[in-house]
């Protein structure tokens, strides 16, 4: 396995841990409990009014975060089961693509161009079939 291979799987899982950790309705709750915190500290409380003002936006957009990636999570859960549900009502369809969101994206690239040399294989077999 290549370095940028073995750098590429590690990315991915990386990735993967930070998009669960940040759509989990515990991190919410922690991170809003945080932002309580720091408005009730004594540092918020002393501050002027464009600091707070400042510091509440920052608080809404990294509380908003957690909110995005939560519903970004959900509706692409959502679509996984529904495009999985749809390859395997369909008979003639590649088995292999079937929960693909949990390959890497190296395996994705071999199943695209796999699909891609199919149809061209698929049109010269029609161009064939007309003349």
């Amino acid at each position: 396995m290549s370095i940028y291979r073995h750098t590429e799987t590690i990315f991915e899982k990386i990735t993967n841990l930070a998009v669960v950790i940040l759509g989990n309705s515990i991190t919410f709750i922690l991170a809003f409990s945080l932002v309580i915190y720091w408005f009730a500290s004594g540092d918020f409380l002393t501050q002027g009014k464009h600091e707070s003002i400042r510091d509440l936006v920052h608080a809404i957009t990294f509380l908003s975060v957690f909110i995005i990636q939560k519903s970004v999570n959900r509706h692409t859960a959502l679509l996984h089961f529904k495009v999985n549900e749809l390859l395997m009502s369909h008979e003639p369809a590649n088995n292999a693509v079937i929960h693909a969101e949990t390959k890497t994206e190296h395996e994705i690239i071999g199943l695209a161009k796999e699909h891609a040399e199919l149809i061209v294989h698929e049109e010269e077999e029609e161009a064939k079939s007309k003349s």
